[in-house]
C-alpha cells in the first residue's frame, strides 16, 4: 500500500460520507466527483468535502466519473446489492476497473480492512473509490464503513 491513498467518493449520506469522515479525520487525502448543485439525499453538501461538482449532472453521472478516475472501486454494502449501488459495480464492469464487493454481514472492520489493504496492493491502487448505499437504504451503513475505512487508513499510516 501507499502513503498515497486517496479515498474517493461521491458524498451521499451513507457510504460515501462515511468513506470521506475517515479521510478527513485521518488526514488522508481524499476527493471525487459530485452531482450539480452538489446535491446528496440530505441538500447540499457541506463545503469541507473537497469533491469536485459536475454542472448539470445527476447522480448516475457523478458515479460514472468516481469509477472511471478511481483506480479501483471498493463497494461496502449489507444485503442485496441494488440501485445506485448496484450501478457501481456495473459501471466497474464497463470500465474494466477492478472492483471489490464487501459485505458487512460476511466481514466484521477489521476483516474488511484487510480484504481492501490486499485489494489495493494487488492491482497498485492509488485512487480508491469507495461505494455503497445511502443512509436511507442502509442506516447502519455510515458506522461500518466509517469504521472500515479508518482501519485501512491506520494501517497504511502504520506501514508507511
Amino acid at each position: 500500500m501507499t502513503a498515497q491513498l486517496r479515498i474517493v467518493s461521491g458524498g451521499q449520506t451513507g457510504a460515501d460520507r462515511a468513506a470521506l469522515d475517515a479521510a478527513l479525520q485521518a488526514g488522508a487525502p481524499c476527493g471525487g466527483w459530485a452531482p450539480g448543485g452538489r446535491m446528496a439525499e440530505d441538500g447540499p453538501l457541506a463545503a469541507r468535502y473537497p469533491l469536485q461538482e459536475i454542472p448539470g449532472a445527476g447522480y448516475i453521472e457523478r458515479t460514472r466519473a468516481n469509477v472511471a478516475d478511481s483506480d479501483g472501486t471498493v463497494i461496502l454494502h449489507g444485503g442485496a446489492l441494488e440501485g445506485g449501488t448496484l450501478q457501481t459495480q456495473r459501471f466497474c464492469a464497463e470500465l474494466d476497473k477492478p472492483c471489490l464487493v464487501i459485505a458487512r454481514e460476511q466481514f466484521d472492520e477489521s476483516q474488511a480492512a484487510a480484504e481492501i489493504a490486499r485489494f489495493v496492493a494487488a492491482h497498485g491502487i492509488h485512487r480508491l473509490n469507495v461505494a455503497g448505499p445511502r443512509a436511507s437504504k442502509q442506516p447502519q451503513i455510515y458506522a461500518y464503513v466509517h469504521a472500515v475505512i479508518s482501519r485501512l487508513l491506520a494501517r497504511e499510516a502504520a506501514a508507511a
